[in-house]
C-alpha cells in the first residue's frame, strides 16, 4: 500500500509543483488525507474515511440525487448508501489535478473505481479543500458515478 502511495505522489509531482499557489506540504497533505481516505474505506470504516471532510454544515455532498448539506447528513448517506462490506467493496482513487485556488482553498480532480461483488462503480470527483486551523478538509465534494 506504501508503494502505491509514493507511486501516485510521484504521478502528480508535475501538477502539484506546477501551481503557484500550492505549497509542496499541502499539495502531500491533501493527497495524504485523500490516500487514507481509501484505506479507511477499504477497512470498512465510514467514521474514520469522514474524518477527511470538514465537520460542518457548510460541508455539501452533490452526487446523482442532488446535493447534501452537513457533515452528519453526509455521512449518514453514506452508511445507508454503503451498509455493509459488500456494498463498500474495494476503493482506488486517481488523481487527475490539482489546483491551489488560494492559499487556503485548493481543488483536487480525480477518478475513483469501486470494485464489488454486486456491480463495480466508477466515476470521477472534484473536492474543494478549505484550511482550517492548518489542517486541510473537503468542505465540497461533487461525485458522478456509473455502474461498469
Amino acid at each position: 500500500m506504501r508503494i502505491l502511495f509514493f507511486s501516485g505522489l510521484f504521478l502528480i509531482t508535475t501538477v502539484l509543483f506546477s501551481q503557484k499557489r500550492l505549497s509542496q506540504i499541502d499539495s502531500l497533505a491533501i493527497v495524504k488525507i485523500l490516500y487514507e481516505q481509501q484505506e479507511d474505506w477499504n477497512r470498512g470504516d465510514i467514521d474514520a474515511f469522514m474524518q477527511g471532510y470538514l465537520k460542518s454544515d457548510q460541508l455539501v455532498f452533490s452526487g446523482s440525487s442532488g446535493p447534501i448539506y452537513g457533515w452528519e447528513a453526509t455521512r449518514n448517506r453514506y452508511k445507508k448508501t454503503y451498509s455493509d462490506r459488500q456494498k463498500m467493496g474495494k476503493l482506488k482513487f486517481d488523481i487527475l489535478n490539482v489546483i491551489g485556488l488560494s492559499s487556503t482553498v485548493i481543488q483536487l480532480q480525480g477518478k475513483f473505481n469501486l470494485s464489488r461483488i454486486i456491480g463495480d462503480i466508477q466515476g470521477y470527483f472534484t473536492l474543494n479543500w478549505i484550511k482550517v486551523n492548518n489542517e486541510w478538509f473537503i468542505i465540497s465534494d461533487h461525485t458522478s458515478a456509473s455502474k461498469l
